[in-house]
């Protein structure tokens, strides 16, 4: 029996990078598209770069969607089906603003009304262009916008958390009249969970949006303090899927590891492919996985300056469209992964206050907690210290054992329960 879990990869065009919309060669498109399908993955996730796309407020530019409709067919032929990337927005260290933002127009990208009606209008535009396309999966709103609305950006575009969720609202809604029925979903990077001042909170990620999505990056910390072969770093895809959950409302809600991959020097070339099997075996063993999304598809052209050294690398493709090691790794996985992972029952507890985020970040009691309790066979997940006692809650999730950071960290042998 065939495995419910899809498996793909963000699309990195391996010539000109996201800029090669300004000379989009469909061609080059087909035949790195060729070199994804051989690999026997079944989705993409694509990027159309929001200032090459809506330059004014008033202009969505024709030539620019068509192209990306192009793309989004092209893929159909090779059986692969397309979620599409709406606001770039952040990509690989560089920010990508329209400039009726931004120095002499600057404008908030999460209050200012008029910002919020041309971002409004050019969803929707993406969405209903592809509206008729069978393999179109829906629209993510953006990648990693949250990285805007606080630190560390240099300038960041300040909101309440109240602002943000009625930001949400009405660009999901947007994707959904441009688009309906289709898995229309935002998605950010991990300070939504480990950060305490992000107004992009974990309840937002866990329930607006057809499902949680979660991008897992171990140079934020995790790599660094526990190593590289490490049960942290080898867990932390699957820590971020089940952390997620303890926002949810639908117990059954499906989770997105929309974004993960192998970065250097943290994890060697010569490491990856160990790294990318163990990452991938972990996350398959989390219970209500969607998907997995590696990043990326193709190296970035050494062409191109300024990027960090690790983007170049990042690639399961080489830029002349060869299979890495890491590539063979997740193509296996896909070919033969067919159980469904029992039921996590034992949950740890996680504080709901988004204040106190930073214990769920590394080095955090619940980041140390849920790994000493991996370490130790128990397969957690986690609950928020308000359900803890909701016993419907718990029973809707099959949990049948709640343990709290304190008693993990205070019990001999890594978090053997006595």
């Amino acid at each position: 029996m065939p495995s419910a879990v899809r498996f793909g990869v963000n699309y990195t065009p391996s010539q000109g990078w996201f800029h090669h919309w300004l000379d989009f060669d469909l061609d080059a498109v087909r035949a790195d598209l060729d070199s994804v399908s051989a690999l026997g993955l079944d989705h993409i996730r694509v990027f159309p770069l929001w200032p090459y796309f809506q330059p004014d407020r008033a202009l969505i530019r024709p030539r620019a969607v068509e192209h990306l409709v192009q793309l989004v067919d092209a893929a159909a032929e090779r059986g692969l089906d397309v979620n599409v990337d709406g606001l770039q927005g952040h990509l690989s260290s560089f920010d990508f603003l329209p400039a009726w933002t931004r120095t002499w127009h600057r404008r908030n990208l999460f209050t200012d009304p008029e910002v919020l009606d041309g971002q409004a209008a050019y969803l929707h535009t993406l969405a209903a262009a592809l509206a008729d396309r069978p393999n179109f999966l829906g629209m993510t709103l953006g990648n990693e916008v949250n990285q805007f609305s606080a630190g560390p950006h240099p300038d960041p575009d300040r909101a309440t958390a109240e602002q943000i969720d009625a930001w949400l609202e009405r660009m999901l809604a947007a994707c959904e009249k441009g688009a309906p029925g289709r898995l229309h979903l935002h998605a950010e990077y991990d300070a939504t969970w480990y950060q305490d001042d992000m107004p992009f909170t974990p309840a937002q990620a866990a329930r607006r949006g057809a499902l949680t999505a979660v991008h897992s990056w171990v140079f934020n910390g995790t790599a660094q303090r526990y190593g590289r072969t490490s049960v942290a770093s080898e867990h932390h895809a699957a820590y971020l899927i089940e952390l997620s959950k303890a926002w949810a409302d639908d117990p059954h809600r499906p989770v997105w590891l929309q974004e993960v991959g192998a970065p250097a020097p943290l994890v060697p070339a010569e490491h990856a492919a160990a790294f990318t099997e163990a990452t991938v075996a972990n996350a398959l063993d989390c219970p209500g996985l969607w998907g997995i999304t590696w990043w990326c598809s193709h190296d970035v052209s050494r062409d191109l300056a300024d990027f960090p050294e690790l983007e170049y690398t990042l690639g399961l493709l080489t830029n002349d469209r060869r299979p890495k090691d890491l590539a063979r790794s997740l193509s296996r996985a896909a070919r033969e992964h067919t159980d469904a992972p029992a039921p996590r029952t034992t949950a740890l507890t996680v504080p709901a206050d988004p204040a106190a985020r930073s214990r769920c970040a590394p080095g955090g009691d619940v980041f140390e907690a849920f790994f000493r309790l991996t370490a130790d066979g128990a397969r957690p997940t986690t609950v928020l210290d308000t359900r803890a006692a909701d016993q419907d809650h718990l029973a809707g999730r099959g949990i049948t054992e709640i343990v709290t950071p304190d008693q993990v960290l205070h019990t001999p042998r890594g978090g053997t329960r006595s």
